[in-house]
């Protein structure tokens, strides 16, 4: 088994997987080789940003997961690039899944968002997820690999870095009204890694699963429920104007997208039950 991306859901996903198989996990970072042998993973050193450097990936891995995210520019996700043409040169694992993003989707303007719908990105980041989900379904048709494309929306934890608003809530940062709110997405890193695992045997050929919990809430209402769960105030609410003067760029995108995904391919097809079935559960630990 190959880890590309072994941040901490990629960590989370080898704790589950060690009991079973072989791991292997590609590194850019020498500094780590340490840290995965105590773990009993297998470290490789390599650079997707240096196909060179990939060459002994090929013919290694019966299964793949592929965690990492494209580079920070361009139309073009060369990293995914890099690591399949590498995996063709032998004999191709049987199963890959790839970990790609609900930003594909762009604004749906609050409605339902299966997978049959068709990818609309609204942002350069979006547009290189797109890239890589279709690299990934030319390779699996062309070389027979079982691929499973995962759309991932935002990702919580109270043991993540990072995996909780509590940072954000502290500073004040506001949300928007009601009225003008967007429906947002969220998913435990348990749960990610768990259905990575789960895509691995059970993915259907060629299929892309939303992987999200249960829970339907604009995003002011999941900065509240947080608020209240670890005793904070409440963030202020403003207008979208007044948050064009006062977010960064990035979180201004985040807040130009409402949809509420679909999970039942989730529960059906990859039979996954939730552990934090909603965020409340989730955050409450």
């Amino acid at each position: 088994m190959l880890l590309v991306g072994c941040g901490d859901v990629g960590l989370r996903v080898a704790q589950i997987l060690s009991p079973r198989v072989r791991l292997l996990v590609l590194t850019s970072s020498p500094t780590r080789v340490d840290e995965f042998r105590t773990r009993g993973i297998t470290p490789l050193v390599g650079n997707l940003d240096q196909p060179a450097s990939l060459r002994r990936l090929s013919g290694l891995a019966t299964y793949v997961v592929h965690l990492a995210p494209p580079p920070g520019s361009g139309r073009q996700d060369p990293r995914t690039q890099a690591l399949l043409s590498t995996l063709c040169r032998r004999a191709p694992p049987q199963a890959l899944v790839y970990a790609s993003t609900s930003g594909v989707y762009g604004d749906c303007q609050g409605e339902i968002a299966l997978e049959t719908r068709a990818t609309h990105a609204e942002t350069v980041r979006a547009q290189r997820r797109i890239d890589a989900e279709n690299r990934v379904r030319h390779f699996g048709r062309a070389r027979g690999v079982r691929t499973s494309t995962l759309r991932i929306p935002g990702i919580y934890a109270l043991n993540r870095e990072g995996g909780t608003p509590r940072e954000r809530l502290l500073k004040g940062t506001p949300v928007l009204r009601p009225e003008e709110d967007v429906f947002t997405n969220h998913i435990h890193a348990d749960d990610l890694a768990r259905a990575c695992v789960a895509a691995l045997w059970r993915g259907w050929h060629g299929r892309v699963v939303n992987v999200n919990d249960d829970s339907c809430l604009k995003m002011g209402d999941y900065f509240d429920l947080a608020a209240d769960l670890f005793g904070l105030p409440r963030p202020p609410r403003v207008s979208r104007e007044g948050a064009q003067n006062q977010l960064p760029l990035m979180l201004l995108s985040f807040m130009g997208e409402s949809r509420r995904m679909d999970n039942t391919r989730l529960k059906k097809e990859l039979r996954l039950k939730l552990r934090y079935p909603t965020v409340q559960t989730g955050l409450s630990g």
